[in-house]
């Protein structure tokens, strides 16, 4: 068991993540759209504008973080998400959500992995290196904590208020608490500043230019890559839609019948993203022993992704059929199976790339993730709106299905 110092900073690098996670508004962000009028397309859309922004302004974000510290570029990103909330908050119409999700996917996008280059550098000025893995993992162990509460809070403040909106707002108070923290960082931790100019810019744009070059003239690799990021983008297409199902499903029951449809919801969805995030943690600090199942990374790459659509299109079957509970469990299966697999679809690919190429092919692996929600999302809200949700799940995964035979996996890759 490998010992950390759990010094001062530690424990703002902990609280850090704790507090980045009470997204209160995760939980409900589907059944708050819905409720300010919105139909399944314009939330596809609303998808697909946080996807896209991610998928542009990650590329440049790096370079920028850089130029203008990376202790500055969190504080900027966690004023720009509380901006976000507060649209939400206030606004009922299309085009102001349009906004308010482009601010949130823009602090997204300059956010992500920035964090973890300042516990490196943390670690590195220590001579810490060597507990990385450790020091990181303890860390992210408070992120988790912190979903989980998160999800328990949400349903606790709708359960009182009776409506959506005021979680967005609630929000603000772990993100300024979170900014603030960021701010006592020490000022070397924005690592050293290097010129910010249109030609760097313009080598990292040319750079994951030529990465989707060399990806789609390699049919193996670029096979791989779909693969990998395919499922995910399903995934975060279609994940929210528990929240109306779970909603069905309190309408449906007798119990506690003295309480509202509203209350129900926010007790059932609560108390459903409490248990599902202490799951998902469980299956994913698994994968590796899922994959030691297997002689090589195609087989438990192919068999989880077609698993996850088929039990997407079932979903969509008991769906029509009323089986609510049914409809649940095949959104925890599918929950379940994105975080066995993604582990071992970033070491698949990783494994395939060069050493020097390495970081620019994960970008370019989050990129293809963001590109496939953008599509799958509005796709699944149209079909959601014209034929009902069921149905919309039976079609999405069904297309899905017949395309296999474009992404399955040869046995190529060898475990060690």
């Amino acid at each position: 068991m490998t010992l950390i110092n759990k010094d001062k900073q530690f424990y703002k690098f902990a609280f850090y993540g704790f507090f980045k996670n009470l997204k209160f508004f995760e939980s409900f962000i589907l059944l708050f759209f819905l409720g300010r009028g919105l139909n399944y397309m314009d939330i596809g859309f609303l998808y697909s504008i946080r996807e896209l922004t991610v998928f542009v302004f990650e590329i440049p974000s790096g370079v920028i973080a850089d130029a203008v510290g990376r202790r500055r570029i969190l504080i900027f990103s966690f004023a720009a998400y509380i901006l976000s909330f507060l649209i939400f908050y206030f606004s009922d119409v299309f085009i102001a959500f349009g906004v308010a999700m482009l601010i949130y996917a823009l602090a997204d996008a300059f956010r992500s992995g920035v964090h973890k280059a300042m516990i490196y550098n943390y670690l590195q000025r220590k001579g810490w290196e060597d507990k990385m893995a450790a020091y990181y993992g303890n860390t992210r162990s408070w992120s988790q904590k912190g979903s989980a509460l998160s999800a328990l809070t949400a349903g606790a403040i709708v359960f009182i208020t009776g409506n959506y909106n005021i979680i967005f707002l609630i929000s603000v108070i772990p993100y300024l608490i979170d900014m603030i923290l960021v701010m006592s960082y020490p000022k070397w931790l924005d690592g050293d500043l290097k010129r910010l100019d249109t030609v760097t810019l313009k080598q990292k744009f040319k750079q994951v230019e030529h990465a989707f070059a060399q990806t789609f003239k390699n049919i193996v690799f670029l096979r791989v890559l779909i693969n990998a990021t395919l499922f995910t983008g399903y995934y975060k297409a279609v994940k929210d839609y528990i929240q109306p199902v779970i909603k069905s499903f309190a309408l449906s029951i007798p119990l506690l019948m003295t309480l509202s449809k509203d209350k129900k919801t926010a007790l059932l969805i609560g108390v459903f993203y409490f248990f599902i995030y202490l799951l998902t943690s469980f299956t994913s600090k698994n994968s590796g022993k899922f994959l030691k199942l297997f002689k090589e990374y195609s087989m438990p790459m192919n068999i989880t992704v077609i698993s996850g659509f088929v039990v997407g299109l079932l979903s969509g079957m008991f769906y029509l059929g009323q089986w609510y509970i049914l409809t649940i469990s095949g959104f925890i299966v599918i929950m379940l199976i994105e975080n066995l697999r993604k582990p071992i679809g970033v070491a698949y690919v990783a494994g395939l790339s060069e050493d020097n190429a390495m970081a620019t092919v994960l970008s370019l692996s989050s990129q293809m993730q963001s590109v496939f929600a953008a599509i799958i999302s509005p796709l699944i809200g149209w079909f959601a709106d014209k034929y009902g949700l069921g149905m919309s799940m039976i079609l999405i995964s069904l297309l899905l299905i017949i395309f296999f035979p474009v992404y399955k996996l040869g046995a190529k890759k060898v475990l060690q």
